[in-house]
């Protein structure tokens, strides 16, 4: 009898720790943009913009859009933390760039609603999702340039330092 319940005391531990593998096998997995990468893409932003002459704010969420860095420039408008910071949500929400949405809403009326999903969007110029490995695993956003051109390129520059996948066509010539 001593046997079998020392058995037992052996084998039900094991039978457990199978289960537990196999259920965490079944959870899913996700890339996840860590904070070094994220504060270099920001960073990266700021600066571009700086030597663009422009004064900006920078922001990036990671992919559920909650925010991992916000940098602004000395100088930069109060207001560009915001429309920075609401770029990157919406970006990496819809999983586009901010530029193309609000194309698509110009040329589509019927999809105006997107602009009222949420407090947190904002479809302005500016805002890039954050692509590695074809994963969008956040968004970059950045406020204060006088143009959400100028915005886009100096987004696109922070997903450039960070490996990212392009977002903005390059001017041509360059």
């Amino acid at each position: 009898m001593k046997c079998v319940h020392a058995r037992c005391m052996i084998l039900v531990p094991i039978l457990m720790c199978i289960n537990v593998v196999a259920v965490a096998e079944e959870l899913p997995r996700e890339a996840t943009l860590p904070l070094s990468l994220a504060t270099r893409a920001a960073a990266v932003a700021v600066e571009k913009c700086k030597q663009d002459g422009y004064r900006v704010s920078a922001s990036v969420v990671d992919r559920a859009g909650v925010l991992k860095v916000l940098m602004r420039e000395d100088g930069a408008g109060p207001h560009t933390t915001d429309s920075s910071s609401k770029k990157a949500y919406t970006a990496a929400s819809l999983r586009r760039p901010t530029s193309e949405l609000a194309e698509l809403i110009n040329k589509m009326p019927t999809l105006q609603a997107l602009r009222e999903m949420n407090d947190r969007i904002l479809i302005l110029g500016g805002g890039l999702p954050i692509e590695i490995g074809g994963e969008v695993v956040g968004g970059i956003g950045v406020g204060g340039a006088p143009g959400t051109h100028l915005d886009d390129a100096c987004a696109q520059a922070g997903l450039d330092s960070i490996g990212a996948a392009p977002k903005v066509k390059a001017p041509a010539g360059k």
